[in-house]
């Protein structure tokens, strides 16, 4: 499909059918996802293909708590982490987070159940984070590790494909790594999802250009053409 419609139309997926992908296919989008760019192109990433359906439980059990808490803080109206937020704020809606459990949804309660699971490592010896010292939360790094995963939704796009990326699996990182193995050196960056959708989503809602886009100065004005 042509680019433009691509990115235009590759949504957030988490309904799928029942419908298996072959393993060819999902080659092939690794296949064509390996080109991203990356820092030095130094391909920082390694991808888990997870099939073994007691490893998928596992990985679901870690994943629910952190959806819980996600549930929590939204209800309170919060960015769930966001690095500059209200801390007590945050503190009293996680005490409501057991709560969410009855609202989790389809996705999260069946994620070992998506056709296709990828576990995203970051090899934190690969990337060049110029902020890693900067009194602030670190971000840099993953501009050599997320162009990858949105490679693999993309191509899983142009196969008929939809698909999802979570973090949610990083709020349990040392124990994400210990029942996948993983060295001490990488972390891991996400999981996604890939199936045949349920259905797809045809209109995406998002900001226009001169909402978010100002010309020489953050305050400057909205970027037109």
């Amino acid at each position: 499909m042509e680019l433009s419609d691509a990115m235009r139309t590759t949504g957030a997926v988490r309904e799928f059918t029942d419908e298996a992908v072959e393993d060819r296919v999902v080659y092939e989008i690794l296949d064509d996802a390996r080109f991203a760019p990356s820092g030095g192109n130094r391909q920082g990433w390694r991808a888990i293909v997870v099939r073994d359906p007691q490893v998928r439980l596992g990985l679901r059990d870690l994943y629910l708590p952190g959806w819980d808490e996600y549930l929590a803080m939204g209800r309170a109206g919060l960015v769930a982490w966001a690095p500059v937020t209200d801390r007590e704020a945050e503190a009293r809606a996680l005490q409501d987070a057991p709560a969410s459990a009855a609202k989790r949804g389809r996705f999260a309660e069946q994620l070992h159940e998506v056709p296709v699971l990828i576990v995203l490592l970051a090899d934190l010896r690969a990337l060049a984070a110029p902020d890693r010292d900067l009194d602030r939360y670190t971000l840099v790094g993953g501009a050599s590790i997320y162009p990858f995963a949105w490679n693999i939704l993309l191509a899983a796009r142009d196969r008929g494909l939809g698909g999802v990326m979570t973090t949610m699996l990083t709020r349990h990182e040392p124990q994400v790594r210990a029942l996948l193995g993983v060295p001490d050196e990488f972390a891991v960056a996400a999981a996604l999802a890939l199936g045949h959708p349920v259905r797809r989503p045809t209109k995406l809602r998002r900001a226009a250009v001169e909402d978010f886009t100002t010309l020489d100065r953050f305050d400057g004005p909205g970027f037109t053409a």
